[in-house]
């Protein structure tokens, strides 16, 4: 489904995405775990063609993302607000999504169905523009419209974020349910280890732009690595930042 080759990504002097090769095949559901900073996004934006890469390729389907756009008419996703048409109604917005990949007003109907309960009575018919909505019901008409076509390809960046506990139960679901009835590719990103292990079978853990453990996750197996990893790095970073502490007292107590 997605092969990822020689993959670069530079800010200045900062290298944010450094993969040699990555393959995610078709049905996977990959969960992206990483502290912040570790490119999580950046990655997800070259994947979608967001951003020009510096080095390498992004291949969906064997079609090279830079060098054509024929792929996105089997991809969905959403990865910030951004991708909203916030002077819209989450209706229009809808029917617009739908109207893009041919779909008419009574299947965009029909297709939010399933979703009823992960909009909760706070989307639909509120007569208001999406740029009124909370950040929450941001997060849910984004999340939706990726999903609205059927995509064989999902990506979606922290979906969790700004959800109630009840709605970030429901996702969870609503994602496990669409990836095996329509054996479509899911990859999400999340700060929430619970969330990413409860739900992907397959984890990959990115620091500075470098997956560094691609990890299968029968049973949750993968949770206790995980914790590990990012108690150690909290570890470190308390660690530096004593040494930090210690390097400056001479300097202050030298001053008069």
């Amino acid at each position: 489904m997605i092969t990822i080759s020689n993959l670069q990504k530079h800010f200045g002097p900062k290298t944010a995405i450094d993969i040699e090769r990555y393959d995610i095949a078709p049905g996977d559901m990959l969960g992206l775990v990483g502290n912040n900073g570790a490119g999580k996004t950046t990655l997800f934006r070259l994947m979608l063609d967001l951003l020009q890469t510096d080095r390498g390729t992004v291949q969906i389907d064997g079609i090279d993302v830079s060098k054509s756009e024929d792929w996105k008419a089997t991809t969905g996703a959403f990865i910030d607000e951004s991708f909203l048409i916030e002077y819209l109604t989450p209706e229009e917005y809808f029917y617009f999504i739908g109207r893009m990949y041919g779909l008419k007003k009574d299947e965009v109907d029909r297709r939010l169905q399933p979703f009823e309960r992960f909009m909760n009575g706070e989307v639909l018919g509120q007569k208001k523009f999406i740029r009124n909505y909370s950040m929450g019901n941001k997060q849910k008409i984004g999340i939706i419209s990726a999903m609205l076509h059927h995509p064989r390809l999902l990506i979606l960046d922290e979906p969790f974020n700004f959800l109630d506990p009840s709605s970030q139960s429901i996702i969870k679901h609503l994602l496990k349910r669409y990836n095996e009835e329509h054996r479509a590719t899911v990859i999400i990103s999340s700060h929430n280890l619970n969330h990413t292990v409860d739900i992907c079978p397959r984890i990959a853990l990115l620091e500075h732009g470098v997956i560094i453990r691609d990890l299968q996750n029968e049973g949750n197996s993968a949770e206790r690595e995980l914790e590990a990893y990012f108690n150690l790095a909290v570890e470190e970073e308390i660690r530096e930042e004593q040494e930090e502490d210690k390097a400056q007292q001479p300097e202050e107590e030298a001053q008069p």
